[in-house]
C-alpha cells in the first residue's frame, strides 16, 4: 500500500504518456497541459499506451523524485474520460498501483440533516 501525506493531492494525467519521457519532460506535461504547480509536493501519475507502465512525479524539498512500476503481464486499470487531468485519493492511488479498477470502488456519501 502506497502512503502519502493527507495534504498532498494524487493528479492523474489521462490519456496516454511517452514513457521515454522523465522528470524533464513530465514536469512540463504537469505544469503546461495540467496548469498544475509542480512544486507543491503533490503528486502527478502518468501512464503508457499499452497500460504496462506507471511513473509517479513529485517535488520533494530540493528535487523532483520520480517513481516507477512496469508490468510484466497484466495492465493498469487507467481511467478512460474526456477529462485531462482527475484527483483521486490515497485509496485509490493503491487500487490503481495494485491493477484495480478505481472507478468501481464505494464514492464517499455525504448526510446532511434535514429538520
Amino acid at each position: 500500500m502506497i502512503t502519502v501525506p493527507s495534504d498532498v493531492k494524487i493528479y492523474l494525467a489521462l490519456g496516454a504518456t511517452d514513457m521515454r519521457k522523465s522528470i524533464n519532460g513530465l514536469s512540463i506535461i504537469a505544469s503546461e497541459q495540467m496548469k498544475l504547480d509542480i512544486f507543491s509536493g503533490h503528486l502527478f501519475v502518468f501512464c503508457n499506451r499499452s497500460r504496462t507502465i506507471l511513473k509517479i512525479l513529485y517535488w520533494d524539498r530540493n528535487g523532483f523524485c520520480i517513481w516507477q512500476k512496469r508490468l510484466e503481464k497484466d495492465r493498469f486499470k487507467w481511467p478512460g474520460t474526456h477529462k485531462e487531468v482527475m484527483n483521486i485519493g490515497e485509496k485509490e492511488l493503491s487500487w490503481l498501483v495494485a491493477g484495480l479498477n478505481i472507478q468501481q470502488a464505494h464514492k464517499p456519501l455525504k448526510y446532511s440533516m434535514i429538520f
